[in-house]
């Protein structure tokens, strides 16, 4: 259950002083934890774009690329699922080793777009996902049933792309692009304020809240990668 204004105000005084001196800390976990995935992603995607013997033993090997990219779902679900049982320390260590093989499954981005638009689209998705993400913390607008349309949209974005794996079709891929664009915009926002009214109600900063603000760091580090794979298909410029 939420907290909403009347249900803060019922708390005892005691309990108000502990949310509101536990809450920054938490928010600020969140975003710390974001920040260095995606430094740690974009140092992996350069290192391996640059370095040929890697590029060639990932992608030349489809039994590595594809075991990488269960890995990849394994360690999402396995995070996700088993959160409250797994330590903070392991679970920071399965968020880090899906960083690092994310970066390096997405080190073919530096060898299909010029680097300097790399540079741009990435900051556009700086840009707008900061936006978002204040709206989403900001906004007074409960998007709860917003969230639920774009998680239905997201299905849907995830079953056309795989049809469009066997037609192949550039129009359709770009279409998919826009599209994949407003879900992640609007999910930007919509996981921003499910983050705060979560991390709302942590008693304390303990190890179990910290726990959920690593998964809050992982939920919107999927929403900026994703934000900004769709931004590139649109934007970036083909070497």
């Amino acid at each position: 259950m939420n907290y909403n204004d009347y249900e803060l105000r019922d708390l005892t005084a005691d309990q108000q002083l502990s949310m509101s001196a536990a809450f920054p800390v938490l928010m600020r976990k969140v975003y710390v934890w974001m920040t260095l995935a995606l430094v740690i992603t974009g140092f992996t995607s350069y290192g391996v774009a640059t370095s040929p013997g890697i590029l060639q033993a990932i992608y030349g090997n489809q039994l590595l690329f594809w075991g990488m990219v269960i890995a990849e779902f394994a360690l999402v679900i396995g995070v996700s699922a088993a959160i409250h049982r797994l330590s903070l320390t392991t679970a920071t260590l399965m968020f880090i080793l899906y960083s690092v093989i994310n970066g390096a499954l997405l080190s073919y981005i530096f060898l299909v777009y010029t680097a300097s638009s790399v540079a741009t689209v990435f900051f556009i998705t700086a840009g707008t996902f900061g936006a978002m993400a204040l709206l989403g913390y900001t906004t007074k607008t409960d998007l709860s049933s917003i969230g639920k349309y774009l998680i239905m949209a997201l299905i849907g974005l995830i079953i056309a792309t795989v049809v469009n794996l066997f037609i192949q079709s550039t129009g359709f891929t770009l279409i998919l692009s826009y599209v994949g664009v407003l879900i992640f915009v609007g999910l930007t926002a919509y996981d921003s304020q499910k983050i705060k009214q979560m991390l709302l109600q942590a008693p304390d900063a303990g190890e179990g809240a910290q726990k959920l603000a690593l998964l809050g760091a992982l939920t919107l580090y999927l929403d900026f990668i994703n934000l900004f794979i769709y931004l590139l298909r649109i934007f970036g410029r083909r070497n």
